[in-house]
């Protein structure tokens, strides 16, 4: 079982892969929608990454490889930014849900942890409800090859990351 110290040390490690990869990948979308809402996301989990980077004290972070690799194909397969935020409701978001239940539930006392935890669920869910109401006012996307893109950025994960190498719970 992970330390409290090496949850914090992975959930910093999502965080910022995700914040990173959003950050980037933001001005090279297409649809404006998608594009304000990857920066609202990008901003949300940076602001994460900032809070456990204060409580790890952590100066150096190393990207989460198969979360990285997973976002920036998203990115790549389509440039209207709709995979990407699929992506992050529907492939990772879920995940990391898991992965902070885990955390807390298997973390020994430390109250200011358990709320960086609990805050992070929050952000999490809050991202995705956004994401799904951004979402709901864009035109259906109706391409069997999209779908099938998408299908396998879930299949890309959790062939590659398990609890042990990703942390991002299936």
């Amino acid at each position: 079982m992970p330390s409290n110290e090496e949850m914090a040390r992975h959930l910093l490690a999502c965080y910022d892969t995700i914040y990173m990869v959003l950050g980037e990948s933001a001005p090279t979308l297409s649809a404006d929608a998608y594009v304000v809402r990857t920066y609202e996301m990008g901003r949300s989990f940076g602001a994460l990454a900032l809070e456990m980077r204060d409580f790890t004290e952590a100066t150096h972070v190393v990207p989460i490889a198969v979360l990285d690799a997973v976002l920036r194909h998203a990115v790549a397969s389509d440039d209207s930014g709709a995979m990407v935020l699929y992506a992050m409701a529907m492939v990772v978001g879920p995940r990391l849900l898991v992965t902070l239940l885990d955390a807390r539930a298997n973390m020994t006392d430390d109250e200011r942890l358990l709320a960086l935890f609990n805050h992070g669920s929050e952000v999490v869910v809050a991202e995705v409800l956004a994401t799904g109401e951004v979402a709901k006012n864009q035109a259906p996307i109706d391409d069997p090859s999209w779908q099938a893109a998408a299908l396998d950025l879930a299949t890309t994960l959790d062939m590659a990351g398990n609890a042990e190498s990703l942390g991002l719970s299936r």
